[in-house]
């Protein structure tokens, strides 16, 4: 499968060098296309309030139109109806805003975290799952990976053969309850991307190096914390090992957007 790289949404917090983005895997299939999370959408710039909460001050997000999945995948030279699923590491707003831009498309996560966007408990859940990112009514498929084989190190599983071989949603939570990574097979190497299970490169290369406001925001709005220490254990671990046919992606660094798409494309 051939994966394009993209960056669905440049956001700004205070204190953070480089700002962050909301990477997004466009991954080609047999059966045609998928999105590993969705960034902003075409919607998120006309109701910012409605449709991000009160989230938008902390991380101060552009809202610019032109990164949305949708815009990307026609600039491409893809017709947009031909993304068919859209695999989510989680239900936050920053992963689900370009939804609505592809209502015809199954969207599929774990179990648990459809069920906590569903019935949301105090007050950072209350605020990370709006009901304005289900307005319009998208096709949720549930998967159990908790219930499956391990895959390198992770203790739950599932490969995703009825979107298409090679695609395998991991049990990762911590960071929300029911929160997944998502492993992409892309000809000589995976694609492991891990969402928001961690945040900044610095946390699991070694270095200890990030910046202060994320590590902060990271306390603050994990499900369990001690569930996200143990993720980034693991984590640094695969980052140590540094085995070439693993390409270690998250969410919001731009620095790993970046190298994993300068490997995806040819020389």
């Amino acid at each position: 499968m051939k994966v394009h790289h993209l960056n669905c949404g440049t956001m700004h917090p205070v204190a953070t060098p480089g700002s962050l983005v909301c990477h997004v895997l466009l991954v080609e299939t047999e059966n045609g296309l998928v999105l590993v999370d969705s960034g902003f959408g075409t919607q998120d710039a006309a109701d910012p309030k409605g449709r991000f909460g009160e989230a938008r001050f902390l991380i101060r997000p552009t809202f610019d139109v032109s990164e949305s999945a949708l815009e990307q995948v026609t600039r491409l030279g893809f017709d947009p109806q031909d993304v068919r699923h859209v695999v989510l590491t989680h239900f936050d707003a920053d992963h689900t805003g370009g939804l609505a831009d592809f209502p015809w498309a199954q969207v599929h996560l774990t179990a648990a975290e459809n069920f906590a966007a569903l019935h949301p408990q105090g007050a950072v859940e209350r605020g990370r799952y709006l009901p304005s990112q289900r307005a319009h009514g998208p096709v949720i498929v549930e998967h159990t990976p908790d219930e499956g084989e391990s895959w390198r190190g992770f203790a739950g599983a599932k490969e995703l053969t009825e979107i298409s071989a090679g695609l395998v949603l991991i049990n990762l939570p911590g960071h929300s309850r029911g929160h997944a990574a998502v492993a992409v097979a892309a000809g000589d190497h995976w694609v492991l991307h891990v969402g928001d299970s961690f945040y900044h490169h610095g946390q699991i290369d070694g270095s200890g190096h990030a910046p202060r406001t994320l590590t902060l925001m990271e306390r603050l709005i994990a499900h369990d914390r001690k569930k996200v220490r143990a993720n980034h254990e693991r984590l640094t671990e695969l980052w140590a090992a540094s085995s070439p046919d693993l390409v270690l992606v998250n969410a919001h660094d731009p620095s790993l957007l970046h190298r994993a798409a300068a490997r995806a494309t040819p020389a």
